[in-house]
């Protein structure tokens, strides 16, 4: 039974979400300060955690810095009423896994939760394989850690999650739809437009000129695709 922590200081909210998640068959300990929150992230352990932002004492993205700074890998989905681009984007560079703007379906909360947990099973399945190198990248799917000419590259859990399928692709061409379905686990609809801000973002991080990307190099009406080493000279 998965072992899951709600962070929410709204007693009605926490209750529905408990109450429908229990159904579902995780295990759901609720708590509703920020500082009681980090003591039990501390005390015990947890197959995820999903986290409001204004909380008493201590705020959500501070709670998802300090989980980031654990050894342990921890799937974060929040829950927010701050639903502009931008505290998306925020909460998402802070080390959340997913990000839900309040009010929402407890049905899409369900299917983003089961979501992150079969990525979180993919991904124990692919460290059997080891580390991958291409195109001067390390990817380390242990560590969840990427290296660009022996230099640490800051990413996000799903834009780790994104270059992973990409470098496990080589040369294969996915449509925004297919990614969504492979990457994020879900139909997204109306938000295909997600993946090409991830894109975008991640060419920033690795790419030498994120206006001419090298590596994740879009295929015109098709979608994109991870250059293959040496074989797929830039255009």
């Amino acid at each position: 039974m998965k072992q899951i922590l709600l962070v929410e200081d709204d007693s009605d909210i926490a209750s529905l979400l408990r109450l429908n998640l229990e159904d579902e068959g995780y295990a759901i300990t609720h708590e509703a300060d920020g500082a009681q929150a980090l003591q039990l992230l501390e005390q015990s352990h947890w197959d995820a955690v999903i986290l409001d932002l204004m909380l008493p004492n201590i705020d959500g993205l501070e709670i998802c810095r300090r989980i980031r700074q654990l050894t342990r890998y921890l799937p974060i989905i929040i829950i927010s009423a701050r639903s502009s681009e931008t505290d998306r984007i925020t909460g998402l560079e802070t080390g959340a896994d997913d990000y839900l703007a309040k009010p929402f379906s407890v049905q899409e909360l369900i299917a983003r939760i089961k979501a992150l947990f079969r990525r979180q099973q993919a991904m124990g399945q692919a460290q059997i394989s080891g580390e991958i190198d291409a195109h001067g990248l390390t990817l380390d799917p242990m560590s969840r850690s990427v290296r660009l000419h022996g230099k640490e590259v800051d990413l996000t859990p799903r834009e780790f999650e994104l270059l992973w399928f990409f470098a496990r692709h080589p040369g294969e061409v996915f449509s925004r739809l297919a990614l969504l379905e492979r990457v994020w686990g879900y139909q997204h609809e109306g938000y295909e437009h997600t993946v090409n801000t991830h894109i975008n973002r991640l060419r920033i991080k690795i790419e030498k000129d994120a206006a001419e990307p090298e590596i994740i190099r879009t295929v015109w009406g098709k979608g994109y695709k991870f250059a293959e080493p040496d074989h797929d000279a830039p255009v």
